[in-house]
């Protein structure tokens, strides 16, 4: 059985993003406490062109002629978007955008919402303010689609923000590869012909098990636009959200050094605000230039290192930069640990594959892979919106990070 609300209220939490995030304890020791961390020595990594060209997301290679869809003539008003996991980080912004453009937007919620649970229906309900909330269950299609079924619309657009809760490998495959395509499944039944997905711009190197999830799914994405000329998607792959950033703040406030792995040029993003990727969400709802593509996307201005991250936090502080730099030996020490005990004790396996996420966001820039240089290139990395990385640290340095927690996405 589903329920399905339409809510008046709006309470705006940000619980989830795609990229996971660093925090750090606050112990004068600075001693870090590892839950995620990849299973080799650092060095980097090298892919055959054709190996590359195979993952990496350029977009003229990603189009395929279609004939745009019939819904794309309506007004907003009168377009059904789906969207799926509507209560995620991301998926709140998604929804708010979409109703504020006017369109008839369909949340699917699960019945306790938000990190572990801790939201109930009112409080999903007062997030999702304009949109129609059903309460169901994705992972399980029959449910999801009995749920869809007992609405008696049909659906022009289907909207996928949903993203594994913690990178685990069980997690990864049941979210992001089944629940994701249980989406497809069922928005297809119900007459959806354009299928948005929120993806990353991480999987252009999969290493990860919810990479290869996300990529499997893509994959099938396509397939069903190649073999089906009234079907469209967009695929869209951002670069690190300004939650992901933000963990260090506080502490470098309270006068503790900016903690970085390596010389803090390991890696690099373009970092996006949450209503900016939402809004270049919706903008794949109508716009016929983003079909039929992957879409790297990242916020305005250059890519930062972690090192001009801490930089940039130290200049709006007003005090002279204080770095504690971390071998990135110390993860692939605890990386070998657990990969060792994990044969032993195979319910270790999503220890293990949080150490190598962990590890994967310590030294893989988040940034467009070029399949000609093999090499991360932020000319090349699209940009979108206003709003910058400068002002969300000012922000959070007046505010706090309340509403900005990681919950199970949490590295350290």
């Amino acid at each position: 059985m589903s329920l399905c609300y339409s809510s008046n209220l709006i309470t705006l939490h940000s619980a989830k993003h795609q990229r996971l995030s660093l925090s750090f304890s606050s112990e004068s020791s600075q001693f870090i406490k590892l839950f995620r961390v990849s299973s080799t020595p650092y060095e980097p990594i090298k892919f055959s062109r054709e190996r590359l060209k195979l993952y990496a997301s350029l977009p003229p290679s990603q189009v395929v002629e279609t004939t745009p869809s019939t819904y794309r003539n309506k007004n907003p008003k009168d377009v059904n978007v789906l969207v799926v996991g509507s209560t995620g980080y991301i998926g709140k912004f998604v929804v708010k955008e979409l109703v504020k453009r006017g369109f008839n937007v369909i949340a699917i919620a699960r019945e306790r919402s938000g990190i572990k649970g801790s939201n109930d229906k009112d409080e999903t309900l007062a997030q999702l303010r304009g949109a129609n909330v059903c309460f169901s269950d994705v992972t399980n299609l029959d449910t999801f689609e009995e749920s869809l079924n007992s609405l008696g619309v049909s659906f022009d657009v289907v909207v996928s923000c949903l993203a594994s809760r913690n990178g685990g490998v069980k997690d990864s495959w049941k979210i992001d590869y089944e629940a994701t395509k249980n989406s497809l499944l069922a928005g297809r039944k119900l007459g959806a012909s354009h299928f948005v997905l929120l993806s990353a711009i991480c999987v252009q190197k999969p290493l990860l098990e919810f990479q290869r999830a996300k990529l499997k799914f893509e994959a099938e994405l396509m397939k069903e636009a190649e073999e089906d000329d009234g079907f469209t998607y967009s695929i869209v792959r951002p670069t690190a959200f300004f939650k992901s950033l933000g963990g260090q703040v506080e502490f470098v406030k309270d006068g503790k050094p900016y903690v970085m792995f390596g010389d803090g040029k390991l890696c690099a993003c373009k970092p996006m605000s949450e209503p900016d990727l939402a809004s270049f969400i919706a903008d794949c709802v109508l716009s016929e230039d983003k079909i039929n593509r992957v879409l790297p996307i990242g916020g305005p201005g250059k890519a930062l290192t972690p090192l001009e991250q801490g930089e940039m936090l130290f200049k709006l502080l007003g005090k002279e930069p204080k770095f504690l730099k971390v071998p990135i030996g110390i993860m692939d020490f605890a990386i070998g640990v657990l990969d060792f005990l994990v044969k032993i004790f195979p319910s270790l396996e999503d220890a293990a594959e949080f150490g190598k996420i962990g590890r994967y966001y310590a030294a893989e820039s988040m940034l467009l892979l070029d399949p000609e240089t093999g090499e991360y290139s932020a000319e090349k990395t699209p940009s979108y919106g206003n709003d910058t990385l400068e002002e969300f640290f000012a922000m959070v340095l007046r505010e706090g990070m309340a509403g900005q927690e990681l919950g199970e996405q949490t590295i350290f």
